[in-house]
């Protein structure tokens, strides 16, 4: 068969084709007014069920003086508390549910790696819906009925894999569950399989891409044609390094747990210029991290994201701790985007009274010759003094006399980029321990 190339002579791929009409689903057709109509129903039906069936809930409202008649508008969400991870911790395991275990069809969890997980249960309608918008979000990314998508996100109690499952079987395609990890099995698999989408995390997708040029496939020669990245920040550079070395197109899949999982937003790729907000069953406000103000569109802060149809476990202004902005719909007009979210409040470094994101190291380093993406924050304390080794992977045709000259050009760019003073360490390919899950790009070696 034949390859169409679709990428540009700058050899970085096209943006997609539109979606076709037929293929829109109504919300998707809604005029702006209209689905705030939509919204601001949906939202007083959630502040209802939410106090009514959840014990924090009422009591949060009632300290605060707010009843679910008091939301008049969108903008008297306002006036509501926040939710955070501590509350979803705190009633662990099912306190924060609002109806009867009887109607619960299936149970998520986080990790729990920095405490007790927080737990999330889904009724069947929540279930249908879920799926219904990560088949919306795999139309807008490009997948067509048909198409076969290779899920490499983990199965089990993370939401990544089953939501990522259902919402490509709800879509009309074939689903090939490869989950995380045996990573020589995967190449294999997507040679012999031939699918067309991937969905898995930026991370993964480079560990895979190592894998296919060790095996000495060029994996620009695959089926791929469109990666689905999420659950873990990636930058504009990271987009461009993936997109060149498979060819395919690279767009950004957004949603969390508490939430719902994958799915609450999704690129478009005709435009790649940030996910949409899927406004129907969820509305989204900006505040700022530190005073708690809710921030015009445009303005950076902390995302903050209020269930509008689930309805086992409704959360009411959940602070996701990730930081971006809300700007105007392109290719779903009547959707807000979100900027791309490339950093998160907890993610922030603050070294030599410098604030640092693992992001900002990112996107240096993939502009750095010589450097592969594979790269580690190590934090320590020299007496009374931080310091930052970044320690990143050369790229397998960096002669080994080169490492020192990209690593004092890494220094040199941080320094001018950043603003701090770091030290950097180049090693060889396949030094660095691999992530099959989210990646973690800060060790904090410091003495508590």
């Amino acid at each position: 068969m034949t390859r169409e190339p679709h990428v540009t002579d700058t050899g970085r791929p096209r943006r997609g084709d539109p979606l076709p009409a037929e293929l829109l689903d109504d919300a998707e057709r809604m005029p702006r007014a209209e689905l705030e109509d939509l919204q601001l129903r949906r939202l007083r039906r959630t502040l209802r069920h939410a106090y009514d069936h959840v014990e924090l809930y009422r009591a949060k409202f009632d300290a605060a003086g707010v009843t679910p008649d008091d939301c008049r508008s969108p903008a008297d969400l306002a006036r509501f508390p926040f939710t955070t991870k501590a509350d979803l911790r705190d009633s662990y395991p099912f306190g924060m549910f609002a109806v009867p275990m009887r109607d619960v069809r299936r149970l998520h969890a986080s990790s729990g790696t920095t405490g007790r997980p927080t737990v999330v249960g889904y009724t069947d309608g929540d279930l249908s819906a879920w799926a219904d918008l990560v088949a919306r979000s795999i139309r807008a990314a490009g997948g067509r009925p048909g198409h076969k998508v290779h899920v490499s996100y983990g199965y089990g109690l993370f939401t990544g894999g089953l939501g990522a499952h259902y919402g490509a079987e709800r879509a009309g395609c074939t689903v090939i569950p490869a989950s995380g990890g045996m990573t020589a099995r995967q190449v294999r698999l997507i040679q012999d399989f031939r699918p067309e989408i991937i969905m898995v995390t930026p991370s993964y997708m480079l560990t895979l891409l190592d894998e296919f040029e060790r095996q000495g496939v060029d994996p620009r020669s695959t089926s791929l044609r469109i990666g689905i990245f999420g659950a873990e920040p990636w930058t504009e550079e990271m987009r461009r390094e993936i997109e060149e070395r498979a060819d395919l197109h690279a767009v950004d899949i957004y949603g969390l747990s508490e939430v719902m999982g994958p799915g609450v937003a999704q690129e478009c790729v005709e435009t790649k210029d940030g996910p949409h907000v899927w406004e129907d069953h969820v509305r989204p406000e900006i505040v700022d991290p530190l005073t708690d103000e809710v921030l015009p569109d445009g303005a950076e802060g902390e995302l903050v994201l209020t269930s509008l149809t689930k309805e086992a476990m409704p959360v009411v202004r959940y602070r996701t701790r990730d930081l971006t902005r809300l700007l105007p719909g392109t290719a779903r007009p009547a959707f807000r985007r979100i900027e791309k979210i490339t950093g998160r409040c907890d993610d922030l470094v603050i070294l030599r009274g410098v604030n640092v994101f693992p992001s900002q190291v990112e996107e240096i380093v993939l502009r750095t010759p010589g450097l592969s993406p594979h790269f580690l924050i190590e934090l320590t304390r020299r007496g009374r003094m931080d310091h930052m080794t970044v320690r990143v992977e050369s790229r397998p045709d960096t002669p080994a006399a080169l490492r020192e000259e990209a690593a004092r050009t890494l220094v040199k760019a941080v320094k001018e980029g950043v603003g701090v003073t770091v030290e950097a360490e180049v090693v060889g390919p396949d030094t660095l321990e691999r992530s099959v899950g989210k990646l973690r790009r800060v060790r904090d070696l410091r003495t508590p």
